[in-house]
């Protein structure tokens, strides 16, 4: 009697999964039985979550900047888990203010990390995936900064423009080779309370991303499962902001004049949660 073949589990990677909203998505990807490389530029936070994870989780240090790192991921993965099914790419770095405040080193940074590394790794995956049988799914973290102008955060919505741009001219590219079982999904989330925010309370040039309805991770890791179950070109989240930023995207001498009432919301919530902030710290020390 011939023996049952190998049973695969499935194969994700998700960049920048050390911490914060990478971690939760992995998370996700592992309940969902995915065997989930866990890649960071810190190898060591990327360490930490992959035995936090257990069996179904390897980890290794990634700089998403770096396509010959990004193809080792790749090839890890399908070594490890028999063949490439998720591409999660998330990495991202958020510096504040206006464009001329910032020198090359981070205007370079930025654009690096959150375009080149969405670049790289969804190209890494493409590659995976059109030689594999049954295609897979790349989902992008992009932002509502990449939909619409961003006060304060001039270089990181163009970065995040780019991904926008990249993401769903590449598709189009997939469609027009009859590629028709590889998919690309954008998600673009306001402002999210992650790591990358906590640290922004007391900085005016991030008022915009407080403006709204600050999301928390689990929202997005959400929206990460259902476009998973049924792919989406793009997901704003919420919806209602989404709507929001594309009409003032299709009026943008309008968007600009309404923009400094947004900023000025933003800055008001910023006060009120370092007033909360500073409350909790008072009875933690009580």
């Amino acid at each position: 009697m011939s023996s049952s073949p190998t049973r695969w589990p499935a194969g994700a990677v998700v960049t920048g999964a050390g911490r914060g909203l990478g971690r939760q998505i992995a998370t996700m990807l592992v309940e969902r039985g995915h065997h989930v490389l866990v890649t960071d530029v810190d190898g060591a936070a990327a360490t930490e979550t992959a035995a936090a994870l257990g069996s179904l989780a390897t980890a290794m240090t990634v700089d998403v900047r770096d396509e010959s790192q990004v193809l080792a991921a790749r090839d890890r993965i399908v070594e490890v888990a028999g063949r490439l099914d998720v591409w999660v790419n998330n990495a991202g770095v958020l510096v504040t203010g206006p464009p001329w405040e910032h020198d090359e080193a981070t205007r370079r940074l930025m654009l690096e990390v959150n375009a080149l590394g969405t670049m790289n790794g969804t190209l890494a995956a493409v590659g995976a995936m059109r030689r594999g049988s049954g295609g897979g799914h790349i989902i992008n973290i992009a932002s509502l900064a990449g939909i619409t102008a961003v006060p304060g955060e001039g270089v990181y919505s163009a970065s995040k423009h780019a991904v926008m741009g990249f993401s769903l001219s590449t598709m189009a590219d997939l469609r027009a080779a009859k590629v028709k079982d590889v998919h690309i999904s954008c998600i673009c989330p306001d402002g999210i309370w992650t790591p990358m925010l906590h640290d922004k309370l007391d900085d005016p040039g991030a008022a915009l991303s407080f403006s709204g309805k600050l999301l928390q991770p689990h929202e997005v890791v959400t929206a990460v499962g259902k476009v998973l179950d049924e792919p989406r070109l793009v997901t704003a989240l919420p919806r209602w902001r989404g709507a929001v930023v594309r009409f003032g995207d299709l009026f943008p001498a309008l968007g600009l004049a309404l923009t400094p009432f947004v900023v000025r919301q933003g800055e008001r919530t910023q006060r009120r949660m370092r007033k909360q902030q500073q409350g909790r710290r008072r009875l933690g020390r009580g």
